[in-house]
């Protein structure tokens, strides 16, 4: 492999696409290259406009083809995962092939529960109320009334269609109740003694994925197998790991076990109706538990005795189930599924089992929903990541957020880069754009701290100037669903038109019409701090209301932080500060996304100015014009509402 040869590549796959070279896309190729070749592992930050999934995949690419070897990438969700195989890696295996002669197979990796199951469809497995046997509704004409019956006669059809099984490939989709009933979990499948083998879509995923060259999965998956849950990939020459900046949260979710009353009364049930189980004692530890966890408030448990002995029982309880199911004789379905089901309770045991310094166990208590849960998560998924996802193949993680105060030191150590037995280095590959000259930063360092109670009078106050001084198309974020409400009051109340508010309607419809209304506003919290891509006129001004940082009293935050402060490290800065800076540069970033993009960021926290944590995050946004004067910024969007076209 060299340079040179996936230089040529990628400027093949420009052209191809009738792009450009970019110097920040070839100084990432060949800082890859060089990774590759060394080894070591290598975090890219690479700005928004600049190529970084071109940028990552030619050179792995042609480190696959070169090397005869299998590599794997990973990003943060199913979507990217899915535009990357439909839309990147064609034009990067295109490139590759009209420069080498060889052509790289690219498959996709999901969770077994994304992909339909033929012989649950067929109803090969013994289910509660199931969709199909409810049927769908009709009325006197025959039609379908309701959506319920829609989806079972869609998924019939499709099941005799699709090639994949894949459930992102149904179109229209349908709810997670629906799909419940035509898909298993790994631990559900029969294996190969599914009389359905031949025809099984998860099997037929992953033997594709054991002949590709390029393997693409998501974050969770790879936490699965970091996690020690076996080995979903085969042997791995390199990884790249996109939306690196999520990774370490994404696994650690995956890790994460609950124990609740509503669980145990399910598996109780379950057990009863597949195997004719003795649950009792189950049960009686489900009764137990509800007693004791209703009388703990809500979040970290510091001492975990009061639950001890319930564990205990439970862990008696687990080995009775244990022992019943050795002597069952049961058929093939019914004892894969009373398989996973103890699975699920020995999980539970094995977490509480390890060592409490290295877990967090915290309560939950929602009223509302009569749900009070017992949880349990890893401290930190850095060591496993380093030993298990990363090991001693070179691995590329790239964002366009991953230096932090000019620092790629937090997210290396949140990662577990720094831990791994390669040496890591980062470097910024830069952004196209030119930030100061697009954009400016708007800071009100005149305003008050923000107050926990939510944003303040003067504060909305300064919101609504700017967005009619914009004319709409602004993208307003808040830390807090009360702040997004009293802001998108507020701009109803002061007379903007088109004023949308989270929650009102779905996420993807919003953002869409966000998207076509050029001088519409969307007003929303932490989920439109990420992912929202608006090219264009549509969003010439984002708002943030405050520095978010995490709420500290949520269980993982409170113990990170202890864990910090007992490393004689600052607790506040190692979790708290990196985290605002974090989503700071993330929503900052949704201003800028082309060359053309004009615009204000409007900062409406004087603490960015003022405190001493202030220049650290600033450190960590896109470079935009600086200014604390608020007629500046209204100015500047004045003059370009007024520059828009007509509609």
């Amino acid at each position: 492999m060299s340079r040179e040869s996936s230089l040529k590549a990628l400027n093949r796959a420009l052209a191809d696409i009738g792009g450009s070279p970019r110097p920040g896309q070839e100084t990432m190729v060949s800082a890859i290259c060089d990774a590759l070749d060394a080894p070591e592992n290598l975090l890219v930050q690479a700005g928004t406009g600049t190529g970084k999934s071109l940028g990552y995949l030619i050179p792995l690419m042609d480190f696959a083809m070169n090397r005869d070897e299998r590599v794997l990438v990973s990003t943060a969700t199913k979507n990217l995962q899915h535009q990357i195989l439909t839309k990147d890696a064609p034009v990067a295996a295109d490139a590759i092939e009209a420069t080498s002669g060889r052509r790289p197979r690219v498959a996709l990796l999901k969770g077994w529960n994304n992909y339909l199951c033929n012989y649950r469809l067929g109803g090969g497995y013994p289910l509660e109320g199931t969709l199909f046997d409810m049927g769908p509704e009709q009325d006197e004409e025959g039609t379908h009334t309701t959506e319920m019956g829609a989806q079972i006669l869609r998924l019939r059809s499709w099941a005799g269609e699709t090639e994949t099984g894949d459930r992102d490939e149904l179109d229209p989709g349908v709810d997670d109740l629906a799909w419940s009933q035509v898909s298993v979990s790994s631990l559900e499948c029969l294996g190969k003694q599914c009389p359905m083998i031949d025809n099984c879509f998860p099997q037929m995923a992953r033997e594709l994925a054991q002949d590709a060259d390029v393997v693409v999965t998501n974050h969770s998956l790879l936490g699965i197998n970091a996690l020690g849950e076996g080995d979903l990939f085969g042997p791995i020459a390199a990884l790249a790991v996109d939306e690196a900046h999520e990774l370490a949260d994404r696994v650690r979710e995956q890790a994460s076990v609950s124990l609740s009353v509503k669980m145990l009364a399910r598996i109780s049930r379950r057990l009863r109706s597949l195997a004719s189980m003795d649950t009792s004692a189950l049960e009686s530890v489900g009764a137990q538990l509800d007693s004791v966890i209703r009388t703990l408030p809500s979040g970290l448990l510091d001492d975990r005795a009061p639950l001890s002995g319930i564990l205990s029982s439970f862990d008696s309880a687990c080995r009775d189930l244990e022992t019943q199911s050795s002597a069952q004789q049961l058929e093939a379905t019914a004892k894969v599924m009373v398989k996973s089901l103890l699975d699920q309770l020995a999980q539970v045991g094995v977490a509480w089992g390890r060592d409490p310094e290295k877990s967090v166990t915290w309560i939950e208590q929602d009223d509302d929903r009569g749900l009070s849960e017992l949880v349990i998560a890893p401290l930190h998924v850095a060591p496993a990541l380093a030993e298990h996802a990363f090991g001693e193949k070179p691995t590329i993680l790239t964002s366009a957020t991953l230096r932090l105060g000019d620092s790629f030191e937090p997210l290396a150590y949140k990662t577990g880069v720094m831990m791994a037995p390669l040496p890591w280095k980062g470097i910024d590959v830069g952004s196209p754009f030119d930030a100061a000259k697009q954009g400016i930063l708007y800071i009100a360092a005149s305003l008050a701290a923000p107050r926990p109670e939510g944003p303040s009078v003067e504060s909305l106050e300064y919101m609504s100037r700017l967005v009619r001084a914009s004319g709409g198309g602004a993208l307003v974020l808040f830390s807090s669903w009360k702040g997004a409400r009293a802001g998108a009051e507020q701009l109803r109340a002061d007379g903007m038109k088109d004023v949308m508010l989270q929650g009102e309607d779905s996420l993807s419809t919003l953002i869409k019409r966000f998207r076509r209304e050029r001088d519409s506003v969307l007003v929303g919290t932490m989920s439109l701090w990420q992912g929202v891509d608006v090219v264009g006129d549509a969003c010439r001004l984002v708002v943030i209301d405050k520095i978010p940082f995490p709420h500290p009293h949520n269980p993982m935050v409170k113990a990170l932080t202890r864990d910090a402060d007992r490393q004689k490290h600052s607790g506040f800065w190692q979790v708290s500060v990196n985290h605002a800076a974090l989503m700071m540069a993330q929503g900052a970033g949704r201003l800028l996304r082309s060359h053309e993009d004009r615009g204000v960021v409007a900062v409406l926290d004087s603490r960015l100015a003022t405190r001493n944590y202030g220049a650290y995050i600033r450190a960590s946004m896109p470079k935009l014009w600086p200014t604390h004067d608020i007629d500046v910024a209204c100015s500047a969007l004045e003059r370009l509402h007024a520059d828009l076209p007509e509609k």
